[in-house]
């Protein structure tokens, strides 16, 4: 297996926010290519590969979906020489001041990237309401240290603005950066990719980076209607614990990815998954969804006539900031454990899952 930290460092450079999202998919694209048979982009955006199965055709397909956009910023206004914002996709106003951002200006014809930092007024200057508490979003700014008569003639309302925190390697084999949730899933989905170069599979398998998860897991209904899989495996991230996060919500980061069990889940799947990993003794933990997952498994259960889905999830720390961590070693043992999991489906599958397995 090649080390896949290269090319997760070079996805957690680009942006891609949600509806945007083509500079994430051309590295995605560029990547899968010697991987798979063909690639094609989804009516909504997504991207796709297949890796054609060794069955009689029609053969059985197994979908897996990793959202490949990401959150961010938008330019709602100009306030002097500095811009106004709102969000896309759920940012927590409390982790942005001091934040490094790249506006992405689009009033010279196109998206030229400006360097920024988000700033806060001084407390004496904020609504008295506010006091010391954390400053709303309305409240922040972006300072690109251009004058105001520059900053009006090359930035436009609903230019994007994304996290530009270059990615960091930690100690602990961990990495840190903006946009691993989930682009840490589409490392765990190539790393799949490149283990079933050698190993025959029945299955056809077809690889998504799905788009606009992060406001409302939209791409994913498209890409599941048009593809028609058998059965879909969503790998996105997952509370991993750590300060404040210790209870049953969480789990271990480095200890392998978890399987998820709820009404989202097909019950038959989890049992496969997870007997297949007992039986290689890959690590993983268990992780409970009494309601919907808030991954693109609700999107891929309920298209068409219904998928059979099973979310697998990689513990990431400080989810949706630009320092959020996650362990590689949890991306690879995602990967073979998905890889081992294809390759080990017979043609007969379908006909031996119920849903009271």
């Amino acid at each position: 297996m090649t080390d896949i930290t290269p090319f997760l460092k070079k996805l957690l450079t680009a942006p891609g926010l949600s509806g945007y999202e083509d500079p994430a998919a051309e590295i995605i694209s560029a990547c899968w290519t010697p991987l798979v048979q063909e690639t094609s982009r989804g009516k909504a955006g997504s991207l796709h590969g297949i890796q054609r199965g060794t069955g009689a055709s029609p053969r059985p397909s197994v979908m897996i979906a990793t959202h490949m956009d990401a959150i961010g910023l938008m330019v709602t206004g100009i306030s002097d020489s500095f811009l106004r914002l709102t969000d896309v996709g759920g940012v927590d106003p409390r982790v942005l001041p001091g934040t490094l951002v790249t506006v992405y200006a689009s009033g010279a014809g196109t998206a030229h990237p400006i360097p920024g930092v988000v700033i806060q007024p001084p407390v004496r200057l904020l609504p008295p309401e506010i006091g010391l508490n954390p400053v709303p979003l309305e409240y922040l700014f972006v300072d690109t240290g251009l004058p105001r008569r520059q900053i009006e003639k090359i930035v436009r309302v609903g230019d994007l603005v994304s996290f530009a925190q270059p990615p960091i390697e930690l100690s602990g084999e961990t990495i840190s950066g903006h946009t691993l949730d989930n682009r840490a899933s589409v490392a765990a989905l190539t790393v799949c990719l490149e283990e079933l170069q050698s190993r025959p599979h029945v299955w056809d398998v077809w690889a998504v980076a799905s788009a606009q998860e992060e406001v409302g897991a939209i791409g994913a209904i498209g890409s599941t209607f048009e593809l028609r899989p058998s059965i879909a495996i969503v790998l996105d991230v997952t509370w991993a614990k750590g300060p404040g996060t210790n209870d049953w919500n969480s789990s271990p980061m480095g200890k392998g990815p978890t399987l998820c069990m709820g009404p989202n889940i097909h019950p038959a799947l989890h049992k496969a998954m997870k007997d297949l990993a007992d039986r290689l003794e890959i690590p993983y933990g268990l992780e409970y969804a009494p309601r919907h997952t808030g991954t693109d498994g609700y999107s891929t259960q309920v298209s068409a006539e219904g998928v059979p889905t099973l979310v697998m999830g990689i513990p990431l720390r400080y989810m949706h900031t630009p320092v959020e961590v996650v362990a590689v070693k949890d991306i690879q043992r995602a990967g073979r454990l998905l890889a081992e999991f294809i390759a080990g489906l017979s043609a007969d599958f379908m006909e031996k899952i119920t849903w009271d397995d």
